[in-house]
């Protein structure tokens, strides 16, 4: 269980890091927000879609992890745990490669491994929730 809470307490702190790092840049914006959140390679533009892209998967995320701490938290076995802990930091890289790369919409390596690490975590993640309902009935 202690490796649910640590991994969900890092989704967490992305979540709330990323949205402060969105009102920070608004506040340096030069030209007005409008304009900034119109151009897909503005900081303010990428600090907004990084934050809502997190936003978009960490909450199933946390509670995936968090309902496989609790469901079977004696049978953590390491890849399990590895699991957990990829998810998380896909999230990160993906939302790093947003924040560094340039056009929104350009594929970035970063992006791809974040994207896909984390649709393969969530769905690995899922699968393994579906099993274990299926062994109570």
């Amino acid at each position: 269980m202690a490796i649910a809470l640590l991994s969900v307490g890092l989704l967490g702190i992305l979540v709330f890091l990323l949205g402060a790092n969105v009102s920070r840049v608004r506040q340096s914006v030069a030209v007005t927000q409008h304009e900034a959140e119109a151009d897909p390679e503005s900081r303010l533009r990428k600090a907004i879609r990084a934050h809502g892209n997190c936003i978009e998967y960490v909450p199933m995320l946390s509670l995936m992890i968090l309902a496989i701490g609790l469901a079977i938290p004696m049978l953590m076995s390491k890849w399990i745990v590895a699991l957990m802990l990829a998810a998380v930091a896909s999230r990160y890289v993906h939302a790093a490669g947003i924040i560094t790369g340039g056009s929104i919409y350009s594929a970035n390596l970063m992006k791809q491994i974040g994207a896909a690490g984390t649709y393969l975590t969530g769905l690995i993640l899922s699968v393994i929730l579906v099993i274990r309902a299926l062994s109570l009935f």
